[in-house]
């Protein structure tokens, strides 16, 4: 995948749809569906609705700073729609890989530990729900890792080797995936390979974490895009001894650009599911539909808000 920075702007629309063979009597969903501001982002407008309309909408800013939208109903209904749509500007900066390179991995490790916040380094760098770190993970990563060799090369090395050695299937794998089980399969989806170079880049001590958000993707030549054909993505992130994050996306072999929304981050997917929930109902069945569309926007649209 050829990388692409520079000024860009997005509307990103993801609409769930979930549909019971039987009365809802009463639903409770938070969502992670608003993207982050972040010194590559701005968010320039953003609604969250939902159908039938919610009885109580309330939004806060989670633990790690993402954008929460809580959505009570208790209107009965059999079909539950929640739409989010969002206007970006995005302008990400090429990692500087050979400035990364003054350090090795085991100096890049020290030099954080010593000027990252405590709190921070600990939620990054020990292992979290999703990301255990056992004994393969650490084999593996330190193949890549290796303590002696520069930081910038071994990043960039972490993110090809992931990438070469990994099929994208999907149904491969579950949420309930081990690292060691992926280790083993060889093939699963974004979040299996964000997971896997999180759990890497931990092991090498090196503090990582897990962000969703959304890729423009482009059709096969002489076809078009089809609408609701999008979907949400993850990748990972690094902290370096600069202070700076740098977002690498094993799936595609390629650093985060100008084509990478952020919604959210922590420290594995347990912490940005999108959108989870309870409702109360007596049907036996149900079922999810979720369409993301992914549309760039001209950026000198007057009828879009100022940067």
């Amino acid at each position: 995948m050829v990388t692409q920075f520079g000024p860009r702007r997005y509307r990103v629309s993801h609409v769930t749809r979930y549909s019971y063979d039987d009365v809802l009597e009463a639903c409770y969903n938070r969502g992670l569906l608003r993207p982050r501001e972040t010194p590559h982002q701005q968010v320039l407008s953003s609604t969250v609705v939902a159908t039938p309309p919610s009885d109580e909408v309330s939004t806060h800013t989670d633990y790690f700073g993402n954008h929460s939208v809580y959505l009570e109903s208790r209107a009965p209904a059999t079909e539950l729609t929640i739409s989010a749509t969002s206007v970006v500007a995005v302008d990400w900066v090429a990692p500087d890989l050979a400035g990364l390179d003054a350090w090795t991995v085991s100096d890049a490790a020290e030099a954080i530990l010593g000027s990252a916040d405590p709190v921070e380094l600990a939620e990054f760098t020990l292992p979290s729900p999703l990301v255990a770190i056992g004994p393969m993970i650490r084999d593996y990563a330190g193949e890549v890792l290796a303590p002696d060799r520069r930081f910038g090369e071994a990043v960039a090395a972490l993110l090809h080797r992931i990438h070469a050695d990994f099929s994208y299937r999907q149904g491969a794998t579950s949420v309930k995936t081990t690292l060691s089980e992926l280790l083993e399969l060889r093939q699963g989806v974004c979040q299996d390979f964000a997971h896997l170079a999180v759990g890497c880049l931990r092991a090498a001590g090196l503090p990582a974490r897990y962000v969703s958000g959304y890729l423009e993707t482009i059709p096969p030549p002489g076809k078009e895009k089809l609408r609701g054909a999008d979907a949400t993505h993850a990748w990972a992130s690094v902290l370096t001894p600069t202070g700076e994050w740098v977002d690498l996306d094993p799936t595609n072999d390629n650093f985060a650009d100008s084509r990478y929304i952020v919604t959210a981050w922590g420290r594995d997917f347990s912490d940005v599911s999108p959108l989870r929930g309870v409702v109360f109902t007596e049907a036996g069945s149900s079922d999810l539909v979720v369409e993301v569309d992914v549309q760039p926007l001209p950026l000198d649209d007057p009828e879009l808000p100022a940067i």
